[in-house]
């Protein structure tokens, strides 16, 4: 269900991209939708999921069905009623944010304009998806993953419909993916109510914020804001420092990011939002061994596909970004743009996948301080290099500034990455290096490989412009699929099976 919603993510900006390029009007959809954004990975998926699914868990576990059934009640009626005020203030004070956000804005008064105003259509998502979100949660908690895996699948839906039947009719076509937005937030919260209906957990919304497991969330809520916030923040510093740049630099990031985002998402997201509900059950019931073995597992199975992510995204930016996006609107010098930047960030995949991973190890726990005091300290080490990398590359005339940008996420995802491994041998979890340093390699030595076929296959760079789409889809195929299979048998020549994928 991830998958189908990653290619429908595709589908949507490839879409984007046709009808609306790199222009200014792009750059200020992509900062009116990456604010409410940045709110959505706070209380949606991000900290408040974090914190309210090992809660549930326990209650499940250690309490009655009443009681359990009270806990959703309260923190759907508390979480629903901060959020509604949230989403009011945010619609009044849009032009404030858009200042704050993107303060390269504000000497181009029309698109600073037309930021603020589509913002206010956007905003309101977050109550939307955050709902959305404490749906999603129960049901995984009760090992229903496909419904809230194929949630998102409307929002791209959405967006395709909007941009392709309602933008044409509006004044301003743009606005369209604004409303696309609005709409997807709706559709994906009523979606969830009926099969949490069939559960039998269909929230019925009260104020509850004295309630011991509202508190209880609250408390592990606080310091995981600060932690989810840490690479969104880092994000926003990114649109920030690129909204001074050229124009075309915030949709050159985005849709990079984007490509970063679908084996991140497919694989990433898909496989801690598995783990973190086992590890969960683990902690509370079935002991220390099948935590470290389930973290153990998911951290091989992420190296095992982060690693030739990485080989392929690095060597095929440019073609894959040509073949997706390079029609209509979408220059040939938009997808080398973007290709730099996507080479960039490729380069921080393992260590993206491996910080969800890693941050579950705690949060199943219920130790939500650990990866916001080492998210912290990534921050501050991402914004120091955004600044170094990006003034650096202005000074001696670097044609893509906004790589710099890329190149410090990835950087700083390694150091959170390194920390909270370090973390986790301390409280005797992850085991020892000796443990994964042989399965690494040999997925390195397979991946070399994998990449010199590449290289080898790789035609020049004037045929993805030239070629039509089927064409350039074809060549692209003919790369990545005899990449795969040596991939496959290499790794199956160095002894790894079924048993290392399916737990």
């Amino acid at each position: 269900m991830t998958l189908l919603s990653r290619l429908l993510g595709l589908a949507r900006d490839i879409v984007i991209a046709r009808f609306f390029s790199a222009s200014d009007a792009a750059d200020a959809f992509f900062v009116a939708f990456k604010i409410p954004n940045f709110l959505r990975r706070l209380f949606a998926e991000g900290a408040f999921s974090l914190a309210f699914v090992p809660v549930l868990t326990e209650y499940r576990n250690n309490y009655s069905a009443a009681q359990t059934r009270d806990l959703i009640d309260r923190v759907a009626g508390t979480l629903g009623g901060i959020l509604l005020l949230l989403s009011l203030l945010g619609v009044a004070a849009s032009p404030l944010l858009i200042s704050v956000f993107a303060a390269g804005f504000l000497d181009q008064p029309a698109k600073f304009d037309l930021t603020a105003d589509m913002l206010r259509l956007t905003f309101p998502y977050i109550l939307l998806i955050s709902m959305t979100a404490m749906a999603a949660g129960i049901l995984n908690t009760w090992k229903k993953f496909a419904v809230p895996a194929f949630t998102p699948v409307l929002l791209n839906l959405s967006l395709i419909g909007c941009a392709m039947y309602l933008s044409p009719r509006l004044d301003v076509p743009i606005t369209g993916l604004a409303w696309g937005v609005l709409i997807a937030g709706v559709a994906q919260l009523l979606f969830q109510l009926p099969f949490l209906y069939r559960e039998g957990l269909l929230p019925r919304p009260k104020w509850g914020w004295r309630h011991e497991g509202v508190q209880k969330i609250i408390k592990l809520m606080i310091p995981a804001l600060f932690g989810s916030s840490v690479a969104q923040i880092n994000l926003l510093f990114d649109t920030f420092i690129a909204s001074f740049l050229v124009t075309g630099s915030v949709s050159w990031l985005y849709y990079s990011d984007r490509l970063l985002e679908f084996p991140l998402g497919v694989f990433g997201i898909a496989l801690a939002t598995v783990v973190l509900p086992n590890l969960s059950e683990a902690h509370y019931k079935k002991g220390a061994t099948h935590f470290n073995d389930t973290l153990r597992w998911a951290i091989q199975l992420s190296l095992l596909i982060s690693v030739p992510a990485t080989f392929g995204l690095f060597l095929l930016a440019q073609p894959i970004l040509a073949t997706l996006f390079e029609y209509g609107a979408f220059s040939s010098n938009d997808s080398v743009m973007a290709a730099y930047s996507l080479m960039a960030y490729s380069l921080g995949l393992p260590a993206f996948i491996l910080i969800k991973i890693l941050a579950s190890g705690f949060y199943a726990r219920q130790d939500t301080r650990t990866p916001v005091r080492i998210g912290i300290q990534a921050m501050v080490f991402n914004m120091v290099l955004n600044v170094v990398f990006v003034l650096s590359m202005l000074h001696h005339g670097f044609i893509a500034p906004h790589v710099g940008l890329a190149l410090a996420t990835a950087a700083s995802a390694y150091f959170n990455a390194y920390r909270l491994a370090r973390e986790l041998r301390r409280d005797e979890i992850l085991g020892s290096v000796e443990t994964y340093s042989l399965p690494l390699l040999k997925i390195l030595g397979a991946c070399i490989a994998m990449g010199a076929l590449i290289l080898f296959m790789l035609p020049g760079v004037d045929l993805w412009s030239e070629l039509r789409w089927y064409g350039r889809l074809q060549e692209l195929a003919w790369l990545i699929l005899p990449a795969i299979l040596c991939y496959a048998i290499l790794l199956w020549i160095m002894g790894f099976r079924r048993h290392h994928i399916i737990a």
